[in-house]
């Protein structure tokens, strides 16, 4: 990684770098673990690297499909080129089954099968704990029109459609995850793509057989084996046998 090039923003795991061509952007993934908000805090050595690949699997078999996504191609362990986006200040939650803070509000049992699946909408800013918002908030502060809730709405069931049976085909269970999406402008016209990431620090993956957790739950609940539940999701997903050997890393 040089240091010359110009950073454009850092988050919580990911650092966006100016990219090589107008309209593209370098996106890093770091070690670094946050849970509640960053006020607790990690290096886990390697998931980065892991991260990076699982998320390139996600979003190359998301394009193939239809579902338009920010990833161009994977640069080395820890980047890829992504397309730039004006990104909604949203984050979109979809939900399978009662879970961290679903269970918390409304009183469910974690592992309760929901009803069907459920959007909520999270208002992306730290410094409030990205607060849930309703449609009506989104609308009248203009973070997105109503069009584009619609698209978003549908591209997270298509997504989670895919999810679902990507992962039930290798014997996990997708709980829930969080997405988020951007604008790319076409002249006039905007067009709402999904960005960020998909892996593990954005899922809740469990275990078909036995529910274990194989997410960032491990890290926020101290249950350890962090990298290890990683790695396997990757094992799983059949990346493993392209992942370097760096990954033997446990949490620091």
């Amino acid at each position: 990684m040089t240091t010359r090039r110009k950073k454009i923003y850092e988050g919580k795991a990911k650092i966006l770098y100016e990219g090589p061509e107008p309209g593209t952007l370098i996106q890093y993934f770091k070690d670094d673990a946050t849970a509640f908000n960053a006020q607790k805090k990690a290096v886990l050595e390697g998931k980065g690297v892991i991260n990076n690949r699982i998320s390139e699997f996600v979003m190359t078999r998301l394009g193939a499909i239809g579902v338009q996504n920010h990833f161009i191609k994977r640069l080395n362990l820890r980047e890829q080129l992504i397309k730039e986006v004006e990104i909604i200040p949203l984050e979109v939650i979809c939900r399978n089954i009662a879970a961290g803070s679903l269970s918390t509000r409304l009183g469910l049992d974690e592992g309760t099968p929901l009803p069907r699946s459920i959007i909520e909408f999270c208002y992306k800013d730290d410094k409030l704990g990205d607060p849930l918002v309703a449609e009506e908030h989104i609308t009248a502060f203009n973070w997105a029109s109503t069009q584009e809730i619609d698209d978003i709405m549908a591209m997270t069931l298509r997504i989670n459609d895919f999810l679902s049976g990507m992962f039930g085909g290798v014997g996990i269970t997708l709980v829930d995850f969080k997405v988020e999406f951007g604008r790319i402008w076409e002249g006039d016209f905007a067009r709402v793509i999904l960005a960020d990431e998909i892996s593990p620090d954005s899922c809740r993956l469990w275990d078909s057989a036995t529910n274990e957790k194989l997410d960032k739950d491990r890290f926020r609940r101290d249950l350890g084996d962090v990298i290890e539940s990683y790695t396997e999701v990757a094992r799983r997903l059949g990346i493993m046998k392209e992942m370097p050997t760096v990954i033997r890393g446990g949490l620091h």
